[in-house]
């Protein structure tokens, strides 16, 4: 029996042959090697329907061409007035049988309904593919699959499907050109009006747990990307859609007439292009970062490229005649990073430029400490923070953390570690300024990883106005990216904690184990402050700190200042080393009391530094690390 097919299938080659043989031009190539090419596929498919689809597109084919204007011999078109293009032809649906057709392929099937009926009503043919065409069948729509267009199967495991001619020559095609609409009918080819396509979920599918790269490589997308950019390019002909959400006005524009609408269509074209260009910088980053077998690389790429995606508009910028916008960063090595960027806002007004950054600066700092700790944040920089033991409450915490600096901390932003419960939430509403102990305090934000539900209701009624923020705690081993004039400065974060280094002792006098926890406790705090940076702790809580001047002995004189007698027998830590000892920085923080110093050494005077502290009775330790803030 398969013997008689091969048979059967034989003849019809030779057949098709000898028909066409007494056509030799140029012209009749393509149509016999089209029948060619079905008579041969007869065997494999099962008959002669693929040989009588293709002799009724070379009759068709070859109908048109009798009708078809001539080229001169200089290359020009010689056609009848009659035989122009309308330029309204694309929104006419301009195949030989006058029939509008919309591809659609989507991986992300939201709205798939509704973009169906709507292209339906609207005398649109559906052409799709795979999933997509099932899930229209399956919703009773009429579907031509297309395999059934192109008269090629799907191959290669699904990875040809759209790459042909009949797909892309009925996208690129331009209904103001000629010779454009020329070559579509001579190959039977009908235009493709609306093209509907999103893409394989490789972001989803690579940031999910064990994901083998063989996997990664299958989801990346290679002939939605190619039909969307044709589509894009070819916007003013072409309706390109990536976005569910843009459905109910695209089809109100078809259906109003008002599709020959060129912004729109360009707005369009632009979301296309930024899709497939925030689709090829995640495969990009994720290769780079797994180009060796077995290990993740982490150099630095040669060249970088960073999707943002606009969360909101805001206001204003840093000031209110700067326009600005949040947008949060994609990139797979932000997913699952926590952050600000993240957060869930629950009540008040909407988060401003300033609110950002101090937010930011906030929940960062709060994030470095295991046990339960409230930061005071004002403009970026920590100006109270305070820790309790693990089996101790938020309240005495919090307390502490506004004493250190109650007028900085007005207009603050607050942040926690942990859940803010009722008792939290109602001492937060209403503490008295240590100031006076009767103005009631009044902050930007609060920011935590949780809040109770009766916490939450408790803190919402302390102000309309109050910004109240649920976040992720911030991961470790992210990446730091900062703006200059044309470029950026890009370097790992500063994940360094008190654990990982050692506080060596370089003086005679050796600091109790409370003193050592004081150091530690005040270089956490001061690896946040704003360089030059000088923070005074004692028993778990900032004392004063002094940030962002020019030069160190004037942010020791500041942070000594806002310490007080509390000063003495405290520790004191320097974001960087002491460049001079005597009648400077370090002397006068050993006359003020302090009893050990926590600094990373590496001054050509550091045996000075060594000297002052030993005259005094004072410790001093050397980190080894600098923390410097900019």
């Amino acid at each position: 029996m398969a013997m008689a097919v091969t048979s059967s299938a034989h003849r019809l080659v030779a057949a098709a042959s000898l028909a066409l043989s007494s056509s030799s031009s140029a012209s009749a190539q393509q149509p016999r090697r089209a029948l060619l090419m079905a008579a041969s596929r007869s065997s494999h498919v099962g008959g002669a329907r693929d040989l009588l689809s293709a002799k009724q597109r070379i009759s068709s084919s070859s109908s048109a061409k009798a009708a078809a204007p001539r080229a001169s011999a200089s290359g020009t078109v010689n056609a009848s007035p009659s035989a122009a293009v309308s330029p309204s032809a694309s929104s006419q649906g301009a195949t030989s049988q006058g029939v509008k057709q919309a591809l659609i392929s989507l991986s992300d099937k939201r709205n798939l309904e509704l973009l169906a009926k709507g292209l339906g009503d609207l005398g649109y043919k559906l052409v799709s593919t795979g999933g997509t065409a099932t899930a229209l069948e399956k919703a009773g729509y009429s579907v031509t699959r297309v395999e059934e267009l192109t008269s090629f199967p799907e191959m290669l495991d699904g990875r040809v499907k759209t790459l042909h001619p009949a797909v892309h020559g009925g996208i690129l095609a331009r209904r103001d050109m000629q010779p454009h609409m020329d070559a579509l009918q001579q190959h039977g080819i009908g235009t493709i009006d609306v093209v509907v396509v999103n893409l394989y979920p490789f972001y989803s599918t690579v940031t999910s747990s064990n994901v083998d790269f063989e996997t990664g490589v299958e989801n990346i997308d290679i002939g939605g990307p190619s039909m969307i950019r044709a589509a894009a390019k070819n916007h003013k002909d072409v309706m390109v859609v990536v976005d569910p959400d843009d459905y109910s006005e695209v089809l109100a524009k078809l259906q109003s007439g008002d599709d020959g609408d060129n912004s729109f269509r360009r707005r369009l074209a632009w979301k296309a292009f930024q899709h497939a260009s925030s689709y090829d910088s995640a495969v990009a980053e994720w290769l780079w970062k797994h180009q060796r077998d077995g290990e993740e690389t982490t150099d630095f790429p040669p060249s970088l490229t960073v999707p943002l995606t606009l969360k909101s508009k805001l206001r204003y910028g840093e000031n209110p005649h700067q326009r600005a916008a949040f947008y949060e960063d994609k990139s797979l090595c932000e997913f699952g990073a926590g952050g600000i960027a993240t957060a869930v806002q629950y009540h008040g007004k909407e988060m401003s430029y300033n609110n950002y950054l101090d937010a930011d600066a906030a929940w960062n700092c709060v994030c470095e400490f295991n046990n339960p700790t409230c930061v005071v944040v004002k403009h970026t920089n920590p100006c109270g923070v305070a820790s309790v033991g693990p089996n101790q409450g938020l309240l005495e915490a919090y307390r502490l953390a506004v004493r250190a600096d109650p007028v900085s901390a007005f207009g603050g932003i607050v942040a926690f570690n942990v859940e803010v419960d009722e008792t939290l939430a109602r001492e937060i509403r209403e503490f008295r300024s240590p100031t006076d102990n009767e103005t009631r305090m009044f902050y930007e934000i609060v920011v935590a990883p949780s809040y109770t539900e009766k916490g939450l209701e408790i803190l919402k009624g302390k102000s309309k106005t109050l910004r109240i923020l649920k976040a992720e705690h911030t991961k470790k081993g992210r990446r730091s990216l900062r703006q200059i004039g044309g470029g950026w400065l890009l370097q790992d974060s500063d994940d360094k904690t008190p654990e990982d280094l050692g506080f060596r002792v370089v003086t005679s006098k050796v600091p109790t184990l409370e003193l050592v926890d004081d150091a530690q406790f005040a270089w956490l705090c001061c690896k946040h402050v704003k360089s030059n940076a000088i923070v005074v702790a004692k028993d778990n809580r900032m004392l004063g700190m002094g940030s962002g001047q020019p030069n160190r002995v004037k942010s020791l004189h500041i942070a000594l200042e806002k310490a007080g007698e509390e000063a003495k027998g405290a520790a004191l830590a320097s974001d960087a080393f002491f460049p001079f000892a005597w009648n400077d920085a370090v002397e006068d923080a050993c006359k003020a009391g302090v009893k050990v110093i926590a600094q990373p050494g590496g001054s050509m005077r550091d045996q000075d530094a060594i000297d002052c502290c030993n005259k005094y009775g004072v410790s001093m330790l050397f980190t080894e690390v600098r923390h410097f803030r900019h």
